[in-house]
């Protein structure tokens, strides 16, 4: 904890098999109580991925949550014993089918850091190219799409990308300037 936050008690955790929630007890710097629900969660990757061509290979998927399909980066949980790296090469190969020739870090989130113990990590991925048809897990339903990647912020704008953790993985690539 930080600038004189500190936890008086640890909640038992309900594990809900992708995450695990609990209620903590902090106190502020001056001593008073506060319940605080804590997430934990595996950390998570997306993969900007783009093939030679200037097409960015994203996936369309059923997310309860909203009830709604969304358009997305390839991307899930970093699996115990596995790099965030390792994870993306992981998840762009089962989502997607494809590829990358070469990789690069974007960079670091936390989603949601008043609530989630966890992080996201983007990488971008180029040179990207199908090999295999995709390998999806049990109760995934991923269509891909390959789209401009010059079209991305035309997306955003039209409200066609609207999840929260793409747009910050958008933003971390521009910066960068990898869209420019």
């Amino acid at each position: 904890m930080s600038a004189g936050w500190r936890t008086l008690r640890r909640g038992d955790e309900r594990d809900l098999t992708i995450l695990r929630i609990r209620e903590d007890l902090v106190a502020d710097p001056a001593g008073r109580p506060h319940p605080r629900v804590i997430i934990s969660a595996p950390d998570w990757v997306h993969v900007l991925a783009l093939t030679s061509e200037g097409q960015a290979v994203l996936v369309r998927q059923f997310r309860a949550g909203i009830h709604a399909d969304t358009l997305e980066f390839p991307g899930g949980m970093v699996d115990q014993g596995e790099t965030p790296a390792e994870a993306a090469a992981r998840e762009l190969a089962e989502e997607t089918g494809f590829v990358a020739g070469r990789w690069m870090a974007l960079g670091t989130c936390h989603p949601n850091a008043a609530l989630q113990e966890n992080c996201l990590h983007t990488f971008l991925a180029q040179d990207c190219r199908r090999t295999s048809a995709p390998r999806l897990d049990a109760g995934e339903d991923v269509r891909v799409e390959l789209v401009p990647a010059a079209s991305l912020r035309a997306r955003v704008a039209a409200g066609e990308i609207t999840h929260g953790l793409v747009l910050a993985s958008l933003f971390q690539a521009d910066v960068r300037g990898v869209l420019r």
